[in-house]
């Protein structure tokens, strides 16, 4: 992982005059309200770029064409910081409609429980009512079914504000695709592997206007499963487009590709484990940045991610995808 966040440059979304300084825009000089952007690193190596614009320049005359290049934006933490304006207020949400009175988070105890469970949402329920005191009606063996049904109730919290103005867009980004698209450079959303579902990544895509996401590509799971290398991968609607040996070749090689990640993970954390314990959150992750790749019509080298999870920024690292990651507080 160390070796992943070491290819990827990392900006922050605020305060705009720091970042302003070492940041390039798409097209344009970005205004004080920009959304700061790095030249991506190539994954091959961790130096750091000099700030380029995303367009490629006009080969010489006679010469080959370069090749385009193409931006893929996530959702949560990137076209919106859910982590700051929605998680936690959908957990106060969820524990007044359940009753729990004596629960409330504020950023620092969230910000808090974020650090020591590592992200973990039921464990994060686990640290702060050991804190505080569980509810005394609850029984010992019930506490499991009590976190599970806290979080049904922040997911219910979560899509409504999702849809509201509660939960804005990040400053900025908006221009960041309208400074791309003039450029020629194709935009796609990934709406398909946030962490709470397709359903609210969408609603908070829609808060860029129809006329805009008219000229972007979403790629949600149907695109995935649509995708070649969703037919590949998933096995659906393969045998009538391909010849079956060479699928079964293509099979076999993405098995040993994932066999060696897998690998390539474990000796990172000095552990021995099979490909049948291997995270299917980061296939479908693979998955879609692939799937991304295809529907705005470039190879993976070609594509700079703009991510906002670190699951995302090692999906991207092992399929030699550069990326940009936009920090949260």
């Amino acid at each position: 992982m160390a070796a992943a966040a070491a290819r990827c440059l990392l900006l922050r979304a605020s305060p705009p005059s720091e970042a302003a300084k070492a940041t390039a825009s798409v097209g344009a000089s970005s205004s004080a309200t920009s959304l700061p952007v790095r030249a991506a690193a190539s994954p091959s190596s961790a130096r750091r770029l000099r700030p380029m614009r995303l367009r490629c320049s006009s080969p010489p005359s006679g010469g080959p064409a370069e090749p385009g290049l193409a931006v893929l934006l996530e959702v949560e933490g990137v076209l919106a910081d859910v982590y700051r304006f929605g998680y936690r207020q959908a957990f106060n949400v969820a524990f007044q409609s359940l009753g729990l009175d004596c629960a409330n988070w504020t950023e620092p105890i969230y910000a808090d429980l974020v650090r020591k469970s590592s992200g973990d949402e039921e464990r994060m329920l686990v640290l702060f009512f050991d804190r505080i005191g569980w509810p005394t009606s609850l029984p010992t063996s019930e506490k499991g079914s009590f976190t599970k049904s806290v979080l049904r109730e922040k997911l219910k919290a979560l899509e409504k504000l999702s849809a509201s103005d509660d939960l804005p867009l990040r400053p900025g980004v908006e221009k960041f695709i309208d400074d791309a698209l003039s450029e020629g450079v194709p935009v796609a959303i990934l709406a398909t592997y946030g962490r709470n579902g397709e359903k609210i990544s969408r609603s908070i895509v829609e808060k860029l206007g129809p006329e805009r996401t008219s000229k972007i590509k979403i790629v949600g799971k149907d695109e995935v499963e649509k995708s070649l290398y969703g037919q590949l991968v998933f096995g659906e609607g393969v045998a009538s487009s391909l010849d079956e040996q060479l699928t079964k070749e293509v099979q076999k090689a993405a098995a040993a590709e994932k066999q060696r990640i897998a690998e390539e993970v474990a000796s990172l954390l000095k552990l021995s484990v099979d490909i049948n314990t291997a995270s299917k959150s980061s296939e479908k992750i693979i998955a879609t940045l692939r799937a991304g790749a295809e529907y705005v019509g470039c190879d993976v080298q070609n594509c700079i991610l703009v991510a906002g999870s670190q699951p995302s920024v090692i999906a991207a690292e092992r399929i030699g995808m550069s990326c940009i990651v936009v920090r949260s507080r």
